[in-house]
């Protein structure tokens, strides 16, 4: 597997999104409550009168289309809290791939996939005779899962084993292409990518869609063991 070419630890390397050019999203948003006004003075689209004080359907539609959903800005450091909540657009260092993007890459096997999905640990006081099952885990073929890594703060163990993990699996080779994920709106994979850059991989990709949105674009999953 040859790695992608372009794509650095710093600076603002190819591949990279741009983080000071314009975006066009409000423009989008505009053009959607455009066509909200126009589908409601459409006769195809007439209601029934709603009761006084009531919304219609119409009503909502606009308000979603002049009201968008808040995209957090990307933080200095790890998120610490909250971690399925809507993530941030950008990655400094890192490229973020749509679906479309991540499964070329992972049809052509040109990048090695990384989960980073949490895992439940087994108490250690539960009481004897007690039966422990792992919670099943699917995830993209061919991932390498490293469970727990995602968190923002991690103890001396869990670094070890993510960082330990990171050059086994690389050969270190720090320009390897690496594309962590979680689930859709998962700060973990957030978390995991850049703590990946800050180990000093340069080649490294964040997938936000994560395990939900591969399975909605009708991609293949299987279930994940934990690399130990």
């Amino acid at each position: 597997m040859s790695p992608r070419a372009g794509h650095g630890p710093s600076g603002d390397p190819a591949g990279t999104l741009p983080r000071e050019e314009a975006s066009p999203v409000p423009l989008a948003w505009l053009a959607m409550a455009g066509l909200a006004v126009v589908l409601a003075l459409s006769p195809a689209y007439a209601q029934e009168p709603a009761a006084p004080g009531t919304a219609t359907a119409t009503d909502k539609a606009v308000q979603e289309a002049l009201n968008p959903p808040k995209v957090p800005p990307e933080p200095d450091g790890y998120r610490t809290d909250d971690y399925r909540a809507p993530t941030p657009a950008t990655l400094r260092g890192a490229t973020v791939l749509d679906t479309d993007t991540a499964a070329r890459l992972w049809r052509d096997r040109a990048a090695l996939f990384i989960d980073v999905m949490p895992r439940d640990v087994k108490p250690a006081n539960l009481p004897a005779g007690t039966i422990w099952r792992d919670k099943k885990r699917d995830d993209i073929p061919g991932s390498v899962w490293f469970p727990n890594v995602g968190y923002g703060l991690l103890n001396a163990q869990v670094d070890g084993y993510f960082r330990g993990g990171l050059e086994s699996l690389t050969g270190g080779r720090h320009d390897a292409p690496l594309v962590f994920y979680c689930q859709t709106e998962c700060w973990m994979s957030w978390n995991a990518a850049k703590r990946a850059l800050e180990y000093g991989f340069g080649n490294v990709s964040w997938y936000p869609g994560g395990s939900d949105g591969w399975a909605k674009a009708g991609l293949p999953l299987e279930t994940a063991v934990p690399r130990l």
